[in-house]
């Protein structure tokens, strides 16, 4: 299985910004980790490359740094990343969607 990771970062994207694309140099100074680390997780399937250039979404950056923290943080090796980076995306999009039909000022028991 082969996923983009997606990390947090304290990090503000412009819009515009967020649909350029990122070379791999770039990716790794803005992730603040070594290209050859990235080369090392594409070569693991574990980042993946937009088709035909290797270029990534903005949003990528991101991702590798939260990966990396996980790695650094928790002593995950690369499989334990990807899966927690998933499962964290994955709470991301529930939460999103319940606070659509949950009312902003609804008390917590």
């Amino acid at each position: 299985m082969s996923t983009t990771l997606r990390p947090v970062k304290t990090t503000v994207i412009v819009h515009e910004r967020a649909a350029q694309a990122l070379e791999l140099e770039a990716l790794a100074r803005e992730a603040g980790v070594h290209p050859d680390l990235v080369r090392r997780l594409i070569s693991l399937g574990l980042l993946d490359p937009r088709p035909g250039a290797p270029s990534f979404p903005r949003d990528a950056a991101l991702q590798l740094a939260r990966a990396v923290r996980l790695r650094r943080d928790l002593g995950l090796n690369y499989a334990g990343e990807l899966l927690a980076c998933e499962l964290l995306d994955r709470i991301e999009q529930l939460e999103r969607r319940l606070r659509r039909y949950e009312p902003v000022d609804r008390k917590r028991r």
